[in-house]
């Protein structure tokens, strides 16, 4: 068996079909003390935590212990072989935006982490590709680096935040920014970051994952829609994480609100309903009803096989889990890779 027939064999679920996923994260190795050597508030560091794990440190209080699966190629790849994975879309684990640090200091955390994707897109020989951060708390900066990471580095796009230091994605003071990923051809992918709600929650932190980020990522899409950002920017592809969060359950208000109130005909010239199909979603939903859902809301071509890798707070067999969803042999492909392959502009892997 030659190495390319190997290579597919090793990935393949079963069907003759791999996984592409478009939802994983980064943490680099290490990170660098901020310009000047002074302390830069929300600046991370990083504290080993034996020989396999690091504990992420930010204003002198852990915030996340990880595993070198983060920032290992081989570990990755192991992982990636056990789960039918072929592709992994890179991207930063969402603190590590630093939409709150002051600019040019968040400027050189992202080209830090956006550098340390870029390592890994180079070990990985083909079985990864890059998703830029950026500092979007400064536009000018933020279309710096997006230049940058796609026209000099090769990534397929960016992550961004569901909002940035409270201000929705939607908001027409991004549009510059998103002109620039349209006008490039750049994929972007929205993560929840920050949520808001966090004093409504009653429990421990780690409702903030479980609860807050679907929340807010529903609330990113919304604005994407009720701002018509794929209106004035028809060619961008956007994904939003975690299924797009509440958003499919906010739908149909928001469709019923669209008929009953003049305003919101006047302020959004298509039906929302019309606009949510020209989003891509993930499938990172942990339920096959709700799997079937999104297929049925936002279309069979919008939905992205999604993992969250490598966190504990992720989907396992993300294979198995299309699988036990559908029985057609030409949705689950395109649940698979096909739709990835479009959303990430990928010719055939």
């Amino acid at each position: 068996m030659g190495e390319d027939e190997e290579s597919v064999g090793r990935f393949n679920n079963g069907c003759g079909c791999f996984g592409i996923d478009i939802h994983c994260h980064v943490v680099p190795a290490r990170f660098p003390l901020p310009a000047g050597g002074a302390p830069v508030r929300g600046f991370p560091s990083m504290v080993a935590s034996g020989d396999c794990h690091a504990t992420v440190v930010i204003d002198e209080k852990p915030y996340r212990t990880v595993s070198n699966a983060c920032w290992v190629a081989e570990r990755r790849l192991e992982d990636m072989d056990r789960s039918g994975i072929r592709l992994q879309a890179l991207s930063p684990m969402p603190e590590l935006f630093g939409y709150w640090i002051e600019s040019n200091a968040a400027n050189d955390l992202v080209r830090h982490v956006n550098d340390a994707i870029a390592a890994l897109v180079a070990e990985g020989e083909g079985h990864f590709v890059g998703l830029a951060g950026v500092p979007l708390q400064d536009i000018d900066l933020a279309i710096a680096e997006l230049h940058r990471t796609v026209g000099t580095l090769g990534f397929r796009g960016v992550e961004i935040g569901s909002n940035i230091n409270g201000v929705p994605i939607g908001d027409p003071r991004f549009h510059p920014f998103f002109a620039e990923a349209e006008k490039l051809g750049a994929a972007v992918f929205v993560h929840a970051v920050r949520p808001a709600g966090m004093d409504r929650l009653v429990g421990p932190a780690p409702l903030q994952q479980v609860l807050g980020y679907p929340t807010d990522v529903g609330l990113a899409a919304a604005s994407v829609i009720t701002g018509g950002l794929l209106l004035k920017f028809p060619q961008l592809r956007i994904a939003f994480s975690h299924g797009g969060g509440t958003f499919a359950s906010l739908l149909p208000r928001l469709e019923q609100g669209y008929s009953a109130f003049p305003a919101l005909r006047e302020t959004m010239p298509e039906p929302p309903s019309a606009q949510a199909r020209l989003l891509y979603v993930d499938s990172l939903v942990f339920d096959a009803d709700t799997l079937r859902r999104l297929v049925s809301v936002f279309g069979g071509e919008r939905v992205l096989l999604g993992t969250d890798y490598p966190f504990n707070f992720g989907d396992q067999q993300p294979v198995a889990r299309i699988e036990a969803a559908f029985a057609g042999a030409g949705l689950r492909e395109r649940l698979f890779f096909r739709n990835a392959q479009a959303f990430l502009a990928l010719d055939e892997v």
